[in-house]
């Protein structure tokens, strides 16, 4: 599954760049929990959690179905 969750951030990752942000993948738990780290502007962003909601966790649960939730850490 880490490998389907890379794919996943990779495509939503262009979009964070070119607002000066990026994500990095920390962990997948076996029970589905994807650990994330945002860096660059979105680590500092009021809308970081938003984004890391309505952006990133929506993508790979629709690409990675077994994904249950995105945090960060």
């Amino acid at each position: 599954m880490r490998e389907k969750v890379e794919e996943a951030l990779n495509e939503v990752r262009s979009a964070l760049q070119a607002d000066g942000g990026d994500v990095s993948l920390v962990d997948v738990t076996d029970d589905g929990i994807v650990k994330v780290q945002l860096q660059g502007r979105c680590a500092g962003c009021p809308m970081s959690q938003m984004t890391l909601q309505m952006v990133i966790q929506q993508h790979l649960q629709a690409k990675v179905p077994e994904v249950k939730a995105v945090e960060a850490v």
